[in-house]
């Protein structure tokens, strides 16, 4: 039981992989899904660094794209046992200008 629960890149793990045939490895990679594993605090801080640097690099390319198509927001990094969230309705123009007016009491200027 002890050993079934030690992290993937501890020692043990890792000569129980080294020892076990490549028929077997092939076996549990085919059907593996790294999503559904065990994450460790510091995959998932590397999963938010991740996430970081794509939006970052997304708004970078946003920015520096003059007319045409504007790229896609990247998709976060699958997170073991978060299910994936539907995209967030964007925010209407009537809306938008309800909000405008409500935070500074005046009409929005024309876009």
């Amino acid at each position: 039981m002890l050993i079934e629960h030690l992290p993937p890149e501890s020692a043990t793990m890792t000569a129980l992989r080294n020892a076990a045939p490549p028929a077997d490895l092939d076996a549990q990679a085919e059907g593996a899904d790294p999503s559904r594993g065990r994450w460790s605090q510091t995959d998932l801080l590397l999963a938010q660094a991740i996430d970081a640097v794509n939006r970052l690099s997304h708004y970078y390319a946003l920015v520096n794209t003059s007319g045409g198509k504007k790229p896609a927001p990247p998709a976060p990094v699958p997170r073991p046992g978060v299910p994936r969230t539907p995209d967030r309705p964007r925010i209407t123009p009537a809306a938008a200008e309800t909000l405008f007016q409500i935070i500074n009491g005046t009409p929005a200027p024309p876009p």
